[in-house]
Formats: C-alpha cells, sequence, structure tokens
C-alpha cells in the first residue's frame, strides 16, 4: 500500500506542477482576455462556451474513461498484448462521435446562434468551435491510456504545450482585431484555442506511438476483440447520461441571460453581469483546485486496480486519506479567498464586481473540491452511473432554480441556484461513495479543526498587517505576501491543533524517502467523531 501512496504522490506532484504552471499562466491569461475583450464578449463567449460543452460531451463520449478502465484491466491481468487491439478501436470510437459532434455544430450553428443564443455574432465562432471536436475526441482516448499506464508526465506535457501555443496564437490574434469589435474578438479567442488543440492532439499521437514502441512492443494483433465491447459497455452508459447532463446544462446557461433580461436588465447588462461571475470570479473559484483535480484523476486508475483485486482495505484507506486532505487544502483556499476577495479583485480585475463574485462564491469552495475528489474516486470504483444520474438529476433541477429564481431575483437567484446545486450534489455523492465502501470518518480532525485553523490564521494576518503597516508598491504582490502569510499561519494551526497528527506525519515522511516499507502506516482511528 505504501508503493501504490508513493506512486500516487509523485505523479500527482508531477501532475499538479504542471498543473499550477497552466493554471497560473491561464489566470493570468484570462485576466488579460477579460481586461482586453471586455466583460459582454466574456459573457457571450461563455453562452458559447455552454453550447460547446455540449458538443464536447458528444464528442468525447465517455472515451477518456473508458480507455482508462479497459487498460488497466489488462495490466492487472497482466495482459499487455490486449492494449494496442483495444486502443485501435477506441480511436475509432472517438473518430466517430468527435465527426458527428463536428459535423452538427457546423450545420446548426445558424440556427444555435439566432434561435438558442439569439445573438447571431456567435455563428462563426460555432463553426470554429466545431473544427476541434475530432481532435479533442481522440486526444482524449489517448490521454485514458496514459492516465491508465500512469505516466502523468506525458498528460503534463501535452497540457504545459497546449497551454503555450493557445495563450501565444490568441494574443496575437486579438491584437490583430479592432478593439469593441465584440464578435470578432470571440472568433479570436476560438481560434486560437483551435491552433493549440491540433498541437495537442499531434502531440499526443507522437508521445503514445513512442510509449506503446517502447513498453509495449511485438503485440499480438489478433486478441482482445472482447475488449471493444468492454470500451462501449463502460463509455456508452456514462455518455448517454453526460448527453442529458450537458444538454441541461447548456440550456441552464442559456436561460440566465435571458432570465436577467427579464429581471429587468439590458442584454449587454446581463451579458456583463454573467461574464463577471464566468468570466472572472470563477476562474478565481477553481484555480487552486489544481491539487484535487491532479489527485483526483489519478485515482481513478488506483482504486479500478484495488477494485480489481477486491482489496477493500487498500480502496478505504485511500478514500480517507483523500477525504482528509481534500478538506484541509479546500478549507484553508477558502478562507483566503474570503479575506481577501475585494483586493484579489481589484488587483486582477479593477472596476468590475468580480471582487464581491469571488467573496459570495468563496464558501463553497470546499464542497465543490470535495465533490471534485469523490466523483473520481466513485468513477475508480465502477459507480460512474451512479454519479452521472446524480448529475443529470442535478442539472434538471438547477434549469428550473434558473427558470424561476432569476426573473424574480436576477443575478442572487443565480448565486442561489449554484449553492444549491453544489450541495445536492456533494451530499448524495457522499453518501453513495460511504454505502459502497467502508472508509473512517472523523469530523472534528477533517472540518473543525482546519475552520478554527483559518480563522485563527486570517485575524492574525490581518492584526499583524495592521501593526506593521505594511505596504507594497503593487497590488498583485501585496496579495501574494498576504496569501503565503495565512498559508504559513495555517499550517502551523493544523498542526498546533492536532489536525497533523503523528501518523499523518509519518504517512507524508514516507512519500518523499526512497525506502520501502513493508507494512503499511495505519489507519485513522475508525468512527466518527
Amino acid at each position: 500500500m505504501q508503493k501504490q501512496a508513493k506512486r500516487i504522490f509523485w505523479n500527482a506532484m508531477l501532475l499538479t506542477a504542471a498543473t499550477l504552471l497552466v493554471r497560473t499562466v491561464g489566470v493570468w491569461f484570462q485576466v488579460y482576455i477579460s481586461n482586453r475583450a471586455g466583460a459582454e464578449a466574456m459573457g457571450l463567449f461563455s453562452l458559447m462556451g455552454g453550447v460547446y460543452g455540449f458538443a464536447l460531451t458528444l464528442a468525447t463520449s465517455g472515451i477518456h474513461l473508458g480507455v482508462t478502465h479497459v487498460v488497466v484491466d489488462a495490466m492487472g491481468r497482466h495482459e499487455p498484448w490486449r492494449i494496442a487491439p483495444a486502443m485501435r478501436r477506441a480511436v475509432l470510437y472517438a473518430i466517430l462521435f468527435g465527426v458527428t459532434s463536428s459535423f452538427l455544430l457546423i450545420r446548426f450553428a445558424p440556427l444555435i446562434g439566432s434561435a438558442w443564443i439569439k445573438d447571431v455574432r456567435t455563428v462563426s465562432s460555432l463553426r470554429l468551435f466545431g473544427i476541434t471536436l475530432p481532435l479533442i475526441s481522440i486526444s482524449s482516448a489517448l490521454g485514458g491510456y496514459f492516465t491508465a499506464v500512469r505516466r502523468a508526465y506525458k498528460n503534463a506535457t501535452v497540457q504545459v504545450a497546449e497551454q503555450a501555443v493557445k495563450i501565444g496564437a490568441t494574443m496575437y490574434l486579438l491584437a490583430a482585431t479592432q478593439s469593441g469589435d465584440v464578435e470578432k474578438t470571440c472568433c479570436a479567442l476560438v481560434l486560437g484555442g483551435v491552433v493549440a488543440e491540433l498541437l495537442s492532439f499531434l502531440l499526443s499521437l507522437l508521445l503514445y506511438l513512442i510509449d506503446r514502441a517502447g513498453h509495449f512492443p511485438h503485440q499480438n494483433q489478433q486478441r482482445g476483440r472482447g475488449d471493444g465491447k468492454r470500451l462501449i459497455k463502460i463509455a456508452l452508459p456514462v455518455a448517454l447520461t453526460a448527453y442529458v447532463r450537458s444538454g441541461l446544462v447548456t440550456l441552464e446557461h442559456i436561460l440566465i441571460p435571458e432570465g436577467l433580461r427579464n429581471s429587468g436588465s439590458s442584454h449587454g447588462a446581463a451579458l456583463i453581469a454573467y461574464g463577471s461571475i464566468q468570466g472572472m470570479a470563477l476562474p478565481i473559484i477553481l484555480y487552486p483546485a489544481a491539487l484535487i483535480s491532479s489527485f483526483s484523476s489519478l485515482l481513478i486508475p488506483e482504486l479500478a486496480e484495488g477494485r480489481v483485486q477486491n482489496s477493500s482495505r487498500r480502496i478505504n484507506y485511500m478514500i480517507s486519506r483523500v477525504w482528509w486532505l481534500s478538506l484541509a487544502f479546500s478549507i484553508g483556499v477558502a478562507g483566503i479567498l474570503i479575506c481577501f476577495s475585494a483586493e484579489i479583485g481589484d488587483a486582477l480585475y479593477p472596476n468590475t464586481d468580480a471582487g464581491r463574485y469571488i467573496r459570495m462564491l468563496a464558501p463553497l469552495i470546499p464542497i465543490m473540491y470535495v465533490d471534485t475528489a469523490t466523483d473520481a474516486m466513485m468513477k475508480g470504483l465502477g459507480e460512474q452511473v451512479f454519479s452521472m444520474n446524480v448529475n443529470v438529476i442535478d442539472a434538471l433541477i438547477s434549469v428550473v432554480l434558473v427558470w424561476i429564481l432569476i426573473p424574480r431575483y436576477g443575478i442572487l437567484g443565480y448565486l442561489v441556484t449554484i449553492y444549491f446545486s453544489e450541495l445536492f450534489n456533494t451530499v448524495l455523492s457522499i453518501h453513495h461513495l460511504l454505502k459502497v465502501s467502508n472508509p473512517p470518518v472523523r469530523l472534528w480532525k477533517w472540518v473543525y479543526k482546519p475552520l478554527l485553523s483559518i480563522v485563527g490564521a486570517t485575524a492574525l494576518t490581518r492584526i499583524l498587517l495592521q501593526l506593521t503597516n505594511l505596504t507594497l508598491p503593487h497590488p498583485t504582490l501585496s496579495i501574494t505576501v498576504h496569501c503565503v502569510a495565512v498559508t504559513v499561519l495555517y499550517i502551523g494551526l493544523l498542526i498546533l491543533t492536532g489536525c497533523v497528527e503523528k501518523e499523518d506525519a509519518e504517512w507524508l515522511k514516507t512519500l518523499f524517502v526512497r525506502k520501502e516499507k513493508t507494512a503499511p502506516p495505519c489507519h485513522p482511528r475508525h468512527g466518527r467523531s
């Protein structure tokens, strides 16, 4: 078990470093394009993103998860000769759904732009979006392979390269676009992504061919025919429920500006409010989730392998550790963003309401981050159908709430919808994971001690700043210093309050040493405290 923990940790650290780099640059880039394009263009771009999200769901159709499970199964049973035939079938599956989705989006772009989004300026951008769908679909299949064989650095390499090209191409195109032209600005943003996705596809394909030749040479190409059916059996149920959920989410995003207009806002004001949340506040809220998302993606093959081996002890141990780390991390992030939301908003998005929306959404961070980890663990345990069913019900409730609340309460109705949706999804997911597994749960250690620690850390930081009267020349530098100070104090208080116990310190220590121990670290105490 110690070996698996170390493997997860170092793969996660590598993937996290790459993801943090990508997201750090991505947030800076988001700030740049938000200030360059304006809130109205960001609102329109976010609306198109809802439609694109549905097309992307159709294009990928559960292929990443399907490939991960099939390849993990082949490796777990020591049958590597099944991998190459399975990957060929996966690529054919990806091409079929990717091309179909691309054709539909390009063909019906005028109808979607005029009748659904109700803004014809989106038509050209929607057609450009359609170009990327087959490329992303195949890349998703290849990414599933890299996840399954635990070579996270290859996915990380693709991420970094894709982001670099996207930023360079988009900045060049925005510089060549007339300021104030919303339609051309949106096209520039989409076209930059098209160039990046092309590079990502080519790089993923090259890395896959090299990896397969190096690790699985001379395979029997006639075997493994049952894996095609196994792939479809895993991917299609996920895809079918994903279609429904994604369609509902798209409908929700289309209804939001319409509801804001019905509440008394103009079309431009509705797009600005929507863009402030989707294009400015939410990227900041989700930025620190790189650590959680990295661990989550790597947990799927580990838990799937534990399920194949019927190792309930290993599964429960991983679930317990992940929940502890997720809550300690997310509660700290939430406290920092609540405390410094105004300063962050003013530094990154001056003269906007971004800071206010960051403060309103920050209390949801622990729920959102834990839900991300829980969904990944359920997929690893083969409970993806339940997870997707919950997501469909969640999306349906969100559509109803948006339809009822936003015309009456405006943007406040949208925020209430977000809160209810996240709480509903997370509670049901955690309840089901507790039913199919039996991890030890310690609420006092996982929730209450981190809450007390972050309250103390933020309060002490505010007091120290007032006593020292520290002033820094740039707002971004000031925010960085404040966040670092809170983080150091928070970690210290976690240790002082006993949130990080001796067994936790020993477990963390073993992740950094090279010597492998035969005995697993102690389990946390059983029962709920």
